[in-house]
């Protein structure tokens, strides 16, 4: 299949607010040594997006300069090496960056099949949630049937795949939000909601035992807060820090308690890294969605020339679940 020369696309000008972001035309990408490009139809949106475009979280070496780290559509280039796909498949993917256009290039392992039944829209808005979602509250916080869960921002677009996740692994979950709209989201996915301007998580989880494995992409003062709620043995999963990745804790508490602090950035991992998790999702989580026992939930929809608009929802905090760019219809 040729390929055009240029294609659209939606580059940050310059560190600034929303506005920054600007239509420009770009080459198209040709895939290298185990890559493929992917004509776009749908890019999801994320908070990473933002802090890229505020000038706060810069593209690894060798990714491409536009925003963009999940979208699915149609592969219509094969680099050497790629024996996975071929031209015409539909297929989702986390990517290094690019997103924001109209094709992208990535890595033959980090794309996956768009699940049976599911959209391009949906599928858009999965990779970049499932593959962080799985590999810290899964693989690296091991959650099990039968704990008790809390995430923090459950109304967003990693903690509404986190509830599902974990409610389909068994576990009792919980989650924070900080509107009676949001909570009753969050209660419609089957967790127990807890208003954070109006209750106390940490008295909560307490009463209720004690949480076994907290998500957390708060931070701040929260950190410290996450500690006393946890269980003996209880594990805290950092992703995000969006009030701060500062805090003072006392580690008294680690240790009489036997806690366990970790957490993971996903984009500066290795294509190697990136490549077991999408294992992990497609012998496991794809089959979930399969079974209806996890969807992806979309907030908003946008053209990819309005993007602005899109960081603007973003940033309001107001969104349920995802949000997500109309790139093009190739149909």
């Amino acid at each position: 299949m040729s390929l055009p020369d240029a294609m659209r696309a939606v580059e940050i000008s310059e560190p600034g607010a929303p506005e920054v972001l600007r239509l420009t035309s770009r080459p198209v990408p040709m895939p290298g040594h185990d890559q493929i490009v992917i004509r776009l139809e749908w890019a999801g949106v994320n908070r990473p997006d933002v802090a890229q475009r505020q000038g706060t979280y810069a593209p690894p070496p060798g990714a491409s300069d536009l925003p963009g780290l999940e979208g699915a559509g149609k592969v219509v280039a094969v680099g050497r090496g790629v024996t996975r796909w071929k031209p015409g498949d539909r297929v989702c993917a986390l990517l290094p960056g690019g997103g924001y256009a109209e094709y992208v290039a990535c890595h033959q392992s980090h794309a996956l099949p768009v699940p049976e039944g599911m959209s391009l829209r949906e599928a858009a808005a999965l990779p970049e949630t499932a593959f962080t979602t799985w590999s810290n509250i899964v693989m690296r916080g091991g959650l099990q049937a039968g704990e008790r869960f809390l995430v923090h921002g459950g109304s967003s677009g990693i903690g509404t795949m986190a509830i599902q996740i974990a409610r389909a692994l068994g576990a009792r979950v919980w989650a924070t939000a900080g509107s009676d709209e949001k909570c009753a989201a969050i209660a419609e996915l089957g967790a127990t909601a807890i208003n954070y301007r109006s209750e106390d998580f940490v008295k909560v989880l307490t009463e209720a035992g004690g949480a076994n494995l907290i998500l957390d992409m708060v931070g701040g003062d929260y950190i410290a807060r996450n500690l006393k709620a946890l269980d003996l043995d209880g594990r805290l999963v950092m992703i995000a820090f969006l009030a701060g990745p500062k805090a003072e804790i006392n580690f008294a508490h680690v240790m009489t308690r036997r806690l366990t602090i970790t957490g993971a950035t996903l984009r500066p991992q290795s294509d190697a890294a990136k490549a077991a998790i999408a294992d992990q999702l497609r012998a496991h989580l794809w089959p979930m969605i399969g079974a209806g026992k996890v969807r992806v939930l979309i907030d908003s929809e946008y053209p990819l020339a309005e993007a602005a608009e899109a960081h603007r929802r973003m940033e309001s905090s107001a969104h349920i679940g995802k949000i997500v760019l109309k790139i093009g219809d190739w149909s």
